[in-house]
């Protein structure tokens, strides 16, 4: 009788353990949940009730103000949204693929020069040349000034995710490579047909973290392009952002506060973000069960 009433209490414990623990995590996203709601609302309120009655999860009242001003050239928007999503997606297969060459190649205890190659990718971890002669090497030697390639080929290649795929690579088990080369395999049908299928959730998370980190640059357009059909979207909608608030600054000084009142900023801001952000909204749950799988694959080295 006595074992009975235990495991029920230790039952009873473990319930209100998951849901203590199921409360804990619906709370924590709401933290994330709601910020982007309220992003999103305040996108779509007036100016006036922004400034007068301060944020709120509901638009009141709803204004699409904010997107008018946004869309106001909608030809050089959808254009800077194409440079962004084939520089993005482009840049990502570039450099999932080689990044996964080489990392193949230094997982490789057979490649005599592993360990220099190795070093040389660590060290640039930690010095650089620099801007200025990051900047010569583009535009003077490379050519690549006002071209789709100078989004891509400069960060083609990233020593913290070579040294994590590297990692990754090597924690699969020798017996594979070691029978799959008694079957008379070469090492590319090693590469590519054994290799890099097991290394999916690892490849999936440096693409995905590359695509988000090549989606929101900016400071690329600001050196190396000046054509305005070439702007990648960060760019343009800070731009388009920087001539919001100098509108309404320059309304305010000319004593017109009614006009300047007019033209949206604070709305204008959020709209921004819904713009910028709304496409990597939708492709992230893609990744999703890539991403959790690769997020800690080589972190550890056993």
């Amino acid at each position: 009788m006595q074992a009975v009433h235990s495991e029920h209490s230790v039952q009873k414990s473990k319930k209100h353990g998951q849901i203590a623990l199921h409360v804990f995590f619906i709370l924590v996203s709401l933290c994330y949940i709601l910020p982007l709601i309220l992003m999103v609302s305040v996108s779509f309120t007036e100016e006036n009730a922004i400034v007068s009655g301060g944020f709120s999860l509901v638009p009141q009242p709803f204004s699409t103000e904010a997107y008018q001003l946004a869309f106001r050239n909608p030809k050089q928007l959808i254009d800077s949204y194409k440079v962004t999503t084939i520089v993005s997606f482009a840049g990502m297969a570039l450099h999932v693929f080689v990044m996964s060459i080489m990392a193949y190649s230094l997982s490789r205890r057979n490649f005599a020069l592993r360990r220099v190659f190795t070093f040389l990718a660590f060290f640039t971890m930690l010095f650089n040349g620099g801007i200025v002669p990051t900047y010569l090497l583009i535009t003077k030697y490379l050519q690549l000034k006002n071209t789709y390639w100078v989004y891509i080929l400069p960060s083609v290649a990233s020593a913290w995710n070579l040294i994590v795929l590297r990692t990754n690579f090597q924690q699969l088990p020798d017996a594979l490579v070691e029978s799959a080369k008694i079957d008379g395999a070469s090492e590319y049908r090693i590469c590519f047909s054994i290799v890099l299928p097991l290394s999916v959730p690892a490849m999936a998370t440096i693409g995905f973290l590359y695509f988000v980190g090549k989606w929101n640059d900016w400071t690329t357009c600001v050196y190396y392009i000046n054509k305005p059909y070439l702007y990648s979207l960060q760019y343009l909608l800070q731009r388009i952002l920087r001539e919001a608030e100098f509108l309404k600054q320059l309304s305010a000084e000319q004593a017109a506060l009614e006009a300047g009142a007019q033209i949206p900023t604070e709305s204008f801001r959020f709209a921004m973000a819904v713009l910028a952000a709304g496409p990597v909204l939708v492709i992230f749950p893609f990744f999703q069960k890539y991403f959790s799988k690769g997020l800690t694959i080589g972190a550890v080295k056993g």
